[in-house]
């Protein structure tokens, strides 16, 4: 007991003095996974959880300093970092909080909220906050929480709601399971159409879009017939029309990209690192980590995320699983897992996507950052710190931070060669390009991280669209929100074969198609969001992409040329129109190996220049993921082609911090994180 009044007099400072930027901004919008307070001068004095804490014995006096210690440059609360660590017993700690506060400690499981509370905010308010309304007692609302410090924040809107209201403590799990027993119909179904509906495909019309298609299909086989000329030329002049717009669109990336490397190579270091401001307190950040059918890579998940460096009390990574899915679920429940990683079971529903898991989960997330991994991804081990020291520097404005994609397995075959090729074109030129220059980025599915308030402010992700990630991007940019690429790398393992490649890249195209066909139902609300540069800039990646994928045959039979072999089309257009056509093709091949070549030239991918030129035997199975995908957007809109993984799931051991082979501007210098003055009150 001797140690707990110098303690107490080192470290009683208000919560706000010590509160750096992350802390500021949940408080302006009311964020329950920051560590929002009132004033000092707007409470009553309490006792500091840490001297209670020392004088019931439940922790050691060398455990609080450390917790302490971590609490100064750590947006997070001082029981969270205590359990974390295993220094104190939630039950405990759950009794010096009720001893703090002066209320009781309830027990949600045996006597179970009030629904009819609970209906009047919310499930999802409930979940966000770690709160639920308990019972009427007296008068009064009884209000269950886990955050005890954020009810001063809360109580004018529960007042305003409820009337009269007091408080009682209860552990966030058990918040959690009441809830879910109540209310857990009602959380799925809201994550099903989170989205606002004019951007959202659920109410797409299937059997009009068949009609369409079939008229389409129908209108080329009169047209073969009856102007089989005419066909040739308008099929010839469209895809080269797109491809004109997309190779356009690539070397601008390209430019951007290159221009913008060299500039920053040319910086000094001390440049370099009189742009960095000092680092405020780390946030928390939650990840989701989808699992579907992933019996055989469940523990080596578990491993991989174990090698993060970034604090496991500022962790809260959510292993999202289907309630159908009881291989995946009995996996996990053979697996250690430790306190900051934790289960997250979908209820079943009228359809079983992704996105649909992703909204339902986003409500049981603690974190202001919420980010998103795969079931094979291996990130880099200081990603989450790239990912918290850029959202600290960038304007509120960027909303989303996308990371590079890898692959561990690029010497498996031809295939995985080609894959590994192409995304580092894409992730490491093309995008990067594309976000410099201001136009749509179109995003991954997965090394995403997301303001939580931008993330809601969308809706989540719209649970019908099977390319979610893609239609996210475009909805940020129309809601006037950025997407920046950052040096944070996440290794996959390459899809390296054949027909699961193919059932893959048709999921993504029939997403592409779904996302085009939904932001185009009112083109003139879209151009005015966008803007024109953006407007055309997402006709040509998506539109574009998808017609270069449908139509490849067409530019491949310049290759009869090519090869001395008669052209089909070279007697219906004369020769000054056919020639300038087949330049553009070939400059296009070669537009495409030169940037290819350009994005594997680091030691890492070096081994793979010589393969790039062997890419033209490898888009030839997009064709027929195209076809493919035409086919599933017609008859299949919704269905989820899962991709199976673990197959060449090898340890990666060339991971690395910042694995990429270029910087990227501002993000090349390590910050070390400002040291504040934590208070024990907590």
């Amino acid at each position: 007991m001797a140690h707990a009044t110098p303690i107490k007099l080192e470290f009683a400072l208000g919560a706000d003095a010590v509160a750096g930027p992350f802390s500021a901004q949940m408080r302006a919008r009311g964020d329950p996974s920051g560590s929002a307070r009132a004033t000092t001068a707007a409470r009553p004095r309490r006792t500091p959880l840490g001297q209670i804490l020392l004088e019931m014995g439940a922790v050691e006096p060398g455990h609080l300093l450390k917790a302490l210690a971590l609490r100064r440059r750590e947006d997070v609360r001082l029981g969270d970092i205590l359990l974390t660590h295993g220094w104190v017993r939630e039950p405990v700690l759950m009794a010096a909080l009720a001893r703090q506060w002066s209320v009781s400690v309830v027990d949600l499981i045996a006597q179970p909220p009030d629904p009819r509370l609970i209906d009047a905010i919310g499930p999802e308010r409930c979940l966000s906050e770690a709160m639920v309304p308990w019972c009427t007692l007296g008068g009064e609302t009884v209000i269950a929480t886990a955050r005890p410090e954020d009810f001063l924040r809360l109580k004018p809107t529960l007042v305003a709601r409820f009337g009269p209201c007091r408080m009682v403590v209860a552990d966030e799990r058990s918040i959690h399971e009441s809830l879910l027993a109540r209310r857990q119909t009602a959380l799925v179904r809201r994550a099903e159409i989170k989205v606002d509906p004019r951007e959202s495909c659920r109410n797409r019309n299937e059997a009009r879009a068949a009609r369409i298609a079939g008229g389409c299909v129908a209108a080329l086989l009169v047209g073969l017939y009856l102007a089989p000329d005419l066909l040739l030329w308008l099929l010839f002049g469209w895809v080269m029309l797109t491809l004109i717009g997309t190779m356009g669109l690539k070397l601008m990336a390209f430019t951007s990209e290159f221009l913008a490397l060299r500039k920053m190579q040319a910086r000094p270091p001390e440049v370099l690192r009189a742009q960095h401001g000092p680092m405020p307190r780390l946030p928390i950040i939650s990840v989701m980590v989808p699992l579907f059918h992933e019996t055989d890579i469940a523990a080596r998940l578990v491993k991989r995320l174990g090698t993060l460096t970034y604090p496991r009390e500022l962790l809260d990574i959510l292993l999202v699983v289907e309630q159908s899915d009881q291989m995946t679920q009995e996996a996990l429940s053979q697996a250690d897992l430790p306190r900051w990683m934790r289960v997250v079971t979908v209820p079943d529903g009228p359809i079983k996507t992704k996105p649909r898991a992703l909204n339902y989960a986003l409500s049981f997330c603690r974190g202001s950052v919420i980010g998103i991994w795969d079931a094979e991804d291996a990130p880099a081990a200081d990603q989450l710190h790239v990912v918290a020291r850029r959202f600290a520097q960038a304007p509120p404005q960027t909303a989303c931070l996308q990371g590079i994609l890898d692959y561990y397995n690029p010497r498996t075959n031809w295939l995985a060669r080609c894959f590994t090729i192409e995304y580092a074109t894409w992730f490491r030129m093309f995008l990067p390009g594309l976000a410099r220059l201001g136009f749509v980025v179109p995003l991954g599915g997965t090394t995403l991280f997301f303001r939580r308030d931008a993330l809601e402010d969308l809706g989540g992700w719209d649970a019908h669209n099977v390319t979610e990630d893609a239609d996210l991007g475009v909805r940020l940019a129309r809601h006037g929100y950025r997407t920046e690429l950052i040096p944070a790398v996440t290794y996959e393992e390459a899809n390296c074969r054949a027909i699961p490649w193919v059932k893959q890249r048709s999921r993504w195209l029939k997403g592409y198609a779904m996302t085009w066909a939904v932001h185009m139902r009112d083109p003139a609300r879209l151009w005015r969001e966008l803007g024109p540069k953006r407007f055309i800039g997402v006709q040509i990646l998506i539109l574009g992409s998808l017609s270069q994928y449908i139509l490849a045959p067409v530019l491949w039979s310049f290759w009869l040329t090519l090869l001395g072999i008669w052209h089909p089309i070279a007697s219906h257009i004369p020769a000054i129109a056919f020639w300038p056509m087949m330049a553009v093709f070939v400059g296009s091949e070669l537009i495409n190996i030169a940037v290819g070549m350009w994005a594997v030239r680091g030691a890492e991918h070096r081994h793979l220049i010589k393969w790039v030129p062997t890419l033209m035997a490898y888009f030839p199975l997009g064709a027929l993921a195209g076809w493919k995908a035409i086919y599933e957007v017609i008859l299949r809109p919704f269905y989820w082609e899962k991709t199976r993984h673990g197959i060449y799931d090898i340890a990666p051991t060339h991971m690395h911090p910042v694995a990429q082979d270029g910087p990227l501007p501002s993000l090349t210098q390590p910050v070390m994180p400002r040291l504040n003055r934590a208070p024990l009150i907590d």
